[in-house]
């Protein structure tokens, strides 16, 4: 799933920063291009697609990473 030209690895870090670190760099990506983030920190499994919705791109998805964390793919939609 992973199909991001940009990773973003925020493994390890706490929230709020994964959301930071998304934000910062979404521009990085081209109009329709995904953005993959990698986060263990479970607030992120909530809050990434939350912060999706709030700035209006698309969650793509998630895939669990062994042995912990999550790969979020975010669409950039502007």
């Amino acid at each position: 799933m992973n199909s991001g030209s940009v990773t973003i690895d925020a493994l390890g870090r706490k929230c709020p920063i994964p959301i930071i670190m998304l934000a910062e760099r979404i521009n990085e990506v081209p109009l329709g291009a995904v953005i993959t983030v990698l986060a263990d920190d479970p607030a992120a499994y909530t809050d990434i697609p939350a912060w999706c919705r709030l700035k209006s791109h698309q969650f793509v998805g998630s895939l669990e990473i062994k042995p912990r964390g999550w790969a979020f793919n975010v669409r950039r939609s502007y």
